[in-house]
């Protein structure tokens, strides 16, 4: 039977995400064995209400704080990162269908509010033409998160006839039964995200199943006069990377977590010593302490400032969308390189699979790679406009 989730708050759901990291920590070797989120962990999330802690108080959601998004996935990331990154995607999938038309969200909801929803919004992979009723959409997608779970896909794609140079962008809705799934996730990082590819060939999706980007820069949404709370008008795309960015900084406190825990006992080898007692170690303890903290602040700085923006009834503007993008991919390298630093400081014993420190690295360094934490192209960008060049980007 479905839950209702209205009356939950963002205490609750942060302390049953609390609750869950020593789970979370058990089961990450055989998350990342299965190459996908585990059911347990699918029931946990359900059970807890964190699935839906941005979905609608109509349909039975928690509907809080955006900034809720941070404390949660940055918590269960402490014992996993795949289950986290995993999370962040179901979830702000619910966030993300309120912006759609009321009709594409009953398509959905009316199934059940537990629909889970994945997501490849790699526009380029995607080819549409406007057809009577709606769009006719091919393509194959990559990095579709979560998909074995999913019962429907948001996907992105290019209608190039809209008669601007560069097409009508928008994100298509569509039953994952009816793509192709290709297993192509063998990968050295993030592997129980399961993040395969998807293909589709002459796809029909329905009008009021699409979202043009242009309806979701900040502001009212098609799906406004269902869902007119401030959390529904934070633009999606223009803090895009802030929905990725807890899983890095759970993955970089958890590492601290355990470093220090472990160090406190470590003897070394050489010589007997305590290692503790290092004061090279102490320093090392010390650097990547202030790099977590600081991205940590960084991150929960650009959550607080959508949502009051939002509140406000107002949107960032094209300059402000770019210096968040910036400092969020900025706040990613932060935690690359706490991590890095307690990985150097942990000597052969971190080179064991059984050392979560191991998988924590190699995690950090999926984590790195996504596009949104390139710090050449979000600093860029930043730099390219604070220049007077303007920006290329259709997306903000």
């Amino acid at each position: 039977m479905t839950k209702d989730f209205s009356q939950t708050s963002r205490e609750e759901l942060v302390g049953r995400a609390r609750d869950l990291i020593p789970v979370m920590r058990e089961r990450a070797a055989d998350t990342e064995k299965a190459r996908k989120l585990l059911d347990e962990t699918i029931k946990d999330f359900h059970d807890t209400g964190l699935m839906r802690m941005h979905q609608p108080k109509r349909v039975g959601g928690a509907e809080t704080h955006f900034t809720t998004l941070l404390e949660t996935c940055a918590t269960i990331a402490e014992g996993c990162a795949s289950s986290s990154w995993n999370l962040i995607n179901l979830a702000c999938h619910h966030w993300m269908l309120a912006m759609y038309p009321p009709r594409a969200q009953d398509d959905v909801w009316g199934i059940s509010p537990d629909q889970l929803i994945g997501s490849s919004v790699v526009f380029p992979a995607g080819r549409a033409k406007k057809v009577k009723g709606g769009y006719e959409l091919s393509g194959r997608w990559p990095f579709s998160s979560a998909i074995d779970c999913s019962d429907w896909l948001m996907l992105g794609g290019i209608v190039p006839d809209d008669g601007t140079p560069q097409g009508d962008w928008r994100v298509f809705l569509v039953p994952t039964s009816e793509c192709e799934v290709i297993d192509t996730w063998h990968v050295m990082g993030l592997s129980g995200t399961g993040s395969k590819d998807v293909a589709g060939e002459g796809l029909f999706v329905p009008e009021h199943r699409t979202l043009s980007i242009h309806d979701v820069k900040g502001g009212p949404t098609p799906g406004g006069e269902v869902n007119p709370a401030p959390l529904y008008k934070i633009p999606m795309m223009g803090i895009f990377p802030y929905l990725l960015c807890p899983t890095a900084l759970g993955n970089a406190q958890g590492a601290y977590n355990g470093f220090v825990e472990t160090t406190k006992a470590r003897i070394a080898s050489y010589n007997a010593s305590k290692i503790a007692e290092h004061q090279s170690m102490q320093i090392k303890v010390g650097k990547a302490g202030a790099l977590a903290d600081t991205a940590g602040l960084i991150f929960k700085s650009g959550y607080d400032e959508a949502m009051e923006t939002a509140v406000a009834g107002k949107a960032p503007d094209l300059k402000r969308k770019l210096e968040l993008r910036r400092d969020c991919a900025f706040g990613v390298g932060l935690c690359t390189e706490a991590i890095d630093t307690l990985f150097g400081a942990s000597g052969g014993g971190g080179l064991y699979q059984r050392n979560p420190m191991e998988r924590m690295f190699r995690d950090a360094h999926a984590i790195q790679a996504h596009i949104a934490f390139s710090f050449d192209v979000a600093g860029g960008a930043a730099g390219k406009y604070a220049l007077g060049l303007g920006s290329d980007n259709p997306m903000l």
